[in-house]
């Protein structure tokens, strides 16, 4: 019996070299884990405990100098960041031209509201004062006595006609001054004064005190107060600029297009003869219905016209 030797085995194949890989791992994963290190000889629990607090102090140092919780921002840095970027915000916002122009608006509207019911509640209270007046000492319930209330609501709601006319179109942007309608206002205030008052003036009155006339002209007085504030309230409005670097917005150059065409219109009375372009910025505002502002600028616009060859004076 022969036996033949091979000097060179087949290699391996894959599959059995992975085999071979799993088996080393399995008996790797699977050997017990090294015991905790055996206590040197006289080490206490004191020992023990100040070796732990020493690697606790090597560990919390090398953390130490990570400046990545510094960093982060608290609930309440994020608080203030939100407040303050919300204030920026708010901030440019106010200083918007549009803003500005809405936000006037609103307090224009808001005032004339406000004008026109307390010139409504004044007129009201002087209805007494007037109704005692008209009566001149009537029975109650006869038809003089009951006739004499409905004095002062005709004659507060011809006037509130003419103020809330001016009123809204002073709102719009078109100031209504013109001299008759002004008249007409102070015509009716007045009246309403004068009833208001006459019954209760010196060397009038049977018993008369000042407090009493006070009180019966407080009415009218506020009427005349608010009908003379309210106009110069509206002008102001009305050239108020909204830019906050001081550059004219869109209603100042509507307000210039009104300009325009009113000296177009007086332009157009001059050539038919209606006004002369000598005329005086007076004349000029009682045709067109201006303010005299207006008039004085549509004047010297008329006297520098190319068309008449003249120097403005």
């Amino acid at each position: 019996m022969s036996m033949t030797f091979n000097p060179d085995p087949p290699e391996p194949t894959p599959e059995e070299m992975a085999a071979a890989l799993a088996d080393l791992e399995h008996l790797a994963n699977s050997r017990p884990a090294a015991p905790p290190p055996a206590p040197k000889m006289g080490e206490t629990k004191r020992v023990r405990k100040l070796r732990a607090q020493v690697a606790e102090a090597h560990l919390l140092a090398d953390l130490q100098d990570d400046d990545t919780p510094i960093l982060l921002d608290t609930p309440k840095v994020r608080t203030r960041r939100t407040a303050a970027h919300q204030a920026a915000r708010l901030h440019a916002l106010g200083r918007d031209p549009e803003m500005r122009a809405w936000q006037a608006d609103r307090m224009r509207k808001l005032l004339v509201t406000a004008g026109l019911v307390s010139l409504t509640l004044a007129l009201a209270w002087s209805t007494a004062g007037v109704q005692h007046f008209a009566a001149d000492g009537a029975p109650a319930w006869s038809p003089g006595w009951v006739f004499a209330w409905l004095v002062e609501p005709f004659l507060s709601l011809a006037l509130l006609v003419v103020v809330g006319a001016r009123a809204f179109l002073g709102v719009r942007g078109r100031p209504l001054n013109d001299r008759t309608l002004v008249r007409i206002e102070w015509l009716f205030l007045g009246l309403t004064l004068g009833m208001n008052a006459w019954p209760y003036l010196p060397f009038i009155a049977s018993d008369f005190t000042v407090s009493r006339l006070v009180l019966h002209i407080l009415g009218p007085v506020v009427a005349v107060a608010i009908v003379t504030a309210l106009p110069i309230i509206l002008a102001a409005f009305a050239a108020l600029h909204h830019d906050p670097d001081g550059t004219p917005t869109g209603p100042s150059y509507r307000a210039n297009a009104a300009v325009d065409e009113l000296t177009a219109r007086a332009r157009h009375l001059v050539e038919t003869g209606r006004l002369s372009a000598d005329s005086g910025a007076d004349k000029f505002r009682r045709a067109l219905g201006c303010g005299m502002d207006t008039a004085r600028a549509i004047r010297d616009a008329l006297r520098t016209d190319p068309a008449r060859g003249e120097p403005g004076r």
